[in-house]
């Protein structure tokens, strides 16, 4: 038998760096700060200035529901938030469901008609 067997390669021990931050700072650094076009951000400036209602079915919405109430851009570019809020609606979870399957669906007819042309 030859002498090919070296045995466990020995671990290096890691040293810990010196921290002079405290743990949770250290955290707070790493997250994404909210911009002023976060979600949230426009989400509550749309719901200030349209109010807490569902702009396609009118259902209204009290604190306790206001979580139902999803913003909608009107021309689907979700980086154009004025802040006059004039490209977005409030729908309700349902009725925003609703409008996308209505968008998928009208391009899958529009495939199907050039298809067939």
């Amino acid at each position: 038998m030859g002498n090919s067997y070296q045995g466990r390669p020995k671990l290096r021990r890691l040293h810990k760096p010196a921290v002079d931050k405290p743990v949770n700072q250290i955290l707070k650094e790493l997250r994404p700060q909210p911009s002023s076009t976060s979600n949230s951000a426009y989400r509550e400036q749309s719901l200030k200035i349209h109010g807490l209602i569902c702009a396609k079915c009118a259902r209204e919405f009290d604190v306790k529901t206001r979580h139902l109430l999803t913003v909608h851009h009107k021309d689907s570019n979700h980086q154009n938030n004025p802040p006059d809020g004039s490209n977005w609606e409030n729908l309700c979870t349902y009725c925003h469901d609703d409008e996308h399957s209505r968008e998928i669906l009208g391009d899958y007819q529009r495939k199907a008609k050039e298809d067939k042309r």
